[in-house]
């Protein structure tokens, strides 16, 4: 039955990372797959995480089932997070998920499923996985042009112009709310405000990955973007991730919430999200959940919690700095000081596929092809090498 399936390609990414691990080269250096790095090369679990942990140990008293939208506690502390503590949760129908990525597929599906909408806009670029969620669900996508012809920034002229004229009432846009994914390119506040009214005039849906909550400039600042569509937008769909944010990369833990007019609505929509799950994962792992909840909970856990964050988010942005000074140290043949304007892990470099294959091959050096460079994989003993090799790259 099997011998006729064929070898499906390797995921772009993924597939990176299983590369550069059977690469012997000592001096390798892997800035493909987005997770944090520290200083020493290492992912590690935030002190305050295995501060929660330890209280749940101690006070833990059932691994059963949680119900088929998840651990309450850790769905109110997630609204309050996302929305602020003020903002009427009766209009919110919010899921507990097994990762930004189901999130984003349980939202697809209910739009799907529900005939709210048969067409999602994406960025171009955006993060490689975003098409293919919206399109397992059996949704049409769409994509604005979202750089500027040498992709250093936000083409927002391109982007307003292709949603203005080509969209329609009913659409649903997938934005980035900071540190976009693959640019690291961000728009402004004025910029969020104009795009807001836009989406409101023409009847369109926002559709928000939330992945890097805190990795921008802040956990308020971050929400800048998000409150520009709260104030213009009755609905809209968030999806929020605690990958990265809390380091519980393993855990998949998420949350999906989908903002209605009133309290009648969400309740149609929660019953509608929950015959998706049913028949996909049925309910979420409690223990992720369970760790978010006892750390936004507590104020003192709150408290180290985001001066953990402010730590990873400093590290990546002295990155950055330390990446552009070694680039002009080693006379790069290209100004790079966009990648200051970039926020969170990843950066657009530029580079094309063929120097993105050089690199690889000849250095050891694996980026994406599309030049998406996760910053946060750079640290003090390889960022002479990266910049070294990378002006090398220039001259293919």
């Amino acid at each position: 039955m099997f011998e006729s399936v064929s070898a499906a390609p390797p995921d772009p990414i993924l597939g990176l990372s299983e590369a550069f691990n059977k690469d012997d080269r000592p001096e390798k250096v892997n800035l493909t797959i987005g997770v944090y790095c520290d200083e020493q090369g290492r992912t590690p679990v935030l002190e305050v995480v295995k501060k929660a942990e330890t209280r749940l140990l101690e006070k833990e008293a059932t691994k059963t089932y949680l119900g088929i939208a998840g651990l309450p506690s850790f769905l109110a502390e997630s609204m309050a997070l996302v929305l602020g503590s003020d903002f009427d949760t009766g209009r919110v129908a919010a899921f507990q998920t097994p990762g930004g990525t189901a999130a984003l597929r349980v939202a697809a599906e209910f739009l799907a499923s529900s005939h709210c909408t048969s067409r999602v806009w994406l960025s171009q670029p955006t993060w490689p996985n975003h098409p293919s969620i919206f399109q397992a669900a059996g949704l049409r996508t769409e994509t604005y042009n979202y750089l500027t012809p040498d992709r250093t920034a936000v083409d927002f002229s391109a982007m307003m112009e292709a949603l203005e004229q080509q969209g329609r009432a009913g659409d649903a846009v997938c934005l980035h709310a900071c540190c976009h994914n693959p640019t690291g390119a961000d728009l402004t506040v004025d910029q969020w405000a104009e795009l807001a009214e836009l989406l409101s005039q023409r009847g369109m849906l926002p559709l928000v990955d939330f992945a890097y909550l805190g990795f921008g400039d802040g956990l308020q600042e971050d929400r800048q973007g998000l409150s520009q569509l709260l104030q213009r937008h009755e609905e809209l769909i968030v999806c929020t991730s605690y990958s990265k944010n809390f380091g519980l990369y393993s855990e998949r833990v998420a949350a999906l919430l989908i903002l209605t007019s009133n309290h009648v609505t969400t309740e149609n929509v929660s019953s509608n999200v929950k015959r998706v799950v049913r028949p996909n994962y049925s309910n979420p792992p409690r223990h992720g959940g369970a760790i978010v909840a006892e750390v936004l909970g507590d104020n003192q856990l709150r408290q180290q919690w985001e001066a953990e964050l402010a730590v990873m988010r400093d590290r990546i942005n002295s990155v950055r700095h330390q990446l552009v000074e070694r680039l002009q140290a080693h006379g790069a043949a290209k100004d790079f000081r966009f990648l200051l304007h970039q926020k969170g892990m990843f950066s657009f470099s530029g580079l094309s596929p063929l120097q993105v294959d050089w690199l690889r091959k000849e250095k050891g050096v694996y980026i994406v092809g599309s030049g998406r460079i996760n910053v946060a994989g750079i640290n003090s003993r390889n960022v002479d090498y990266v910049a070294r090799s990378i002006c090398e790259a220039l001259q293919v």
